[in-house]
């Protein structure tokens, strides 16, 4: 896959891999990567609200978000006071919460936004005028998107909440990644919050008023947007993580706020350390904010560590980011775990990345977060207590589901 051979020695030329990468990731899930984009990795929560707030604050015509998490505080205050700022300047701002957040959102902050004019929703609630909806309850949306006048998209991990404010610092400052993305590519970025607006076909969604994307080209970058829903065997992320894996020559890195894999992705990751790939994967360590699910991942590492595979925890504050690297070339960055859930459950939507100037930041951020890891030891991990492998072994009857 791109690799020539100079004085005895295999070299990757970068553009042929680069190109190869666009048709597998085309032929294998059928999705035509755009080309013109510009990509800006945003780093934690400093860079990443002040940026798509600007983008708010700065709309003329229409605001589109879709997000799991919007909770109340100070973040979630600024946010709803842009959103309605953007409404009473006349845009059309239309807000899709996953209807998870609806205990963890003040009702005077939903007022705010109402009033000004926006259009605020819960996707899929539980009860449809005291009637509970038990239909798609398990099935959430994890989608993080923010669309501003179709020519700026956002997506990544962070959620609407002040546990993302900061710079990782210290323990109350969850580490993650999110991109700003303009350029063709928005238009998936328009069609994952569109997905879940339309969602049950009951919306009033009304192709004719939707935004134009502006196709103009912005940048450099080659990228696709998957999207993915829940469905009986594997979606398109999980297809995407599969190709990504099998088809590595060099190295593979993973950070994943939850991380279980199950049987086969585990395998592939085997399979790639044993032709000769390095594969890192970086998860949280002792802030873990789910220490349950943590424990369903913690199943899975004695057999991928006596395999080769490099796991290090973070060890400042939650590990959020949901990143992953391959070869230098290639990257995959969104709302999607590494786990069951993102991979059979929710609606999830990650962005693929063709592009070696932007994967070498995301691995630059990656290498500076190595300084705040322990690498795990697979005859210390061998040694764990009785305690914790039954923490494991009850995780597993449930795992289908985390």
């Amino acid at each position: 896959m791109g690799v020539s051979q100079v004085g005895g020695t295999p070299e990757f030329d970068a553009t042929a891999t680069t190109r190869e990468w666009v048709h597998r990731v085309h032929s294998l899930l059928g999705l035509h990567a755009t080309e013109g984009n510009s990509i800006e990795v945003l780093r934690n929560g400093d860079e990443i609200f002040a940026a798509m707030l600007d983008a708010i604050n700065n709309a003329r015509r229409t605001v589109d978000i879709v997000t799991f998490v919007f909770w109340t505080g100070h973040v979630a205050d600024q946010f709803a006071r842009a959103l309605a700022g953007a409404a009473n300047r006349g845009c059309r701002v239309r807000v899709l919460i996953d209807a998870l957040a609806e205990r963890k959102l003040d009702d005077g902050l939903v007022s705010v936004m109402k009033g000004a004019g926006c259009d605020v929703r819960w996707f899929r609630p539980f009860t449809d005028e005291k009637i509970p909806q038990l239909n798609g309850a398990n099935n959430r949306t994890h989608r993080k998107i923010l669309v501003v006048d179709g020519n700026a998209g956002f997506i990544g991990g962070v959620g609407i909440a002040d546990e993302w404010s900061g710079n990782a610092r210290n323990k109350n400052e969850y580490r993650d990644t999110h991109l700003r993305v303009r350029g063709p590519a928005v238009a998936g970025l328009e069609a994952g919050f569109i997905d879940n607006w339309a969602d049950r076909n009951h919306s009033g969604f009304d192709p004719m008023s939707e935004p134009l994307i502006d196709m103009t080209p912005a940048g450099d970058s080659t990228c696709v947007v998957v999207q993915a829903a829940a469905e009986n065997g594997s979606n398109d992320i999980w297809r995407l993580m599969i190709t990504l894996i099998a088809c590595a020559q060099r190295r593979i890195r993973i950070a994943s706020a939850y991380f279980n894999p199950g049987v086969q992705l585990s395998q592939e990751l085997i399979n790639a350390v044993d032709r000769g790939v390095s594969v890192e994967i970086m998860l949280p360590g002792k802030h873990a904010d789910k220490r349950f699910i943590q424990i369903a991942g913690e199943a899975s590492y004695q057999r991928l560590l006596d395999a080769g595979v490099v796991i290090r925890t973070y060890e400042v504050s939650m590990m959020h980011a949901k990143v992953m690297t391959v070869d230098g070339i290639v990257a995959s960055v969104g709302s999607a775990n590494f786990n069951q859930r993102s991979l059979r459950h929710d609606d999830e939507a990650n962005i693929v990345i063709f592009d070696p100037a932007v994967v070498q930041v995301l691995d630059q951020h990656l290498d500076e977060d190595l300084d705040h890891t322990i690498l795990l030891d697979p005859a210390q991990w061998a040694d764990r207590s009785m305690l914790q492998r039954v923490a494991e072994r009850v995780s597993e009857t449930v795992n289908h589901w985390l």
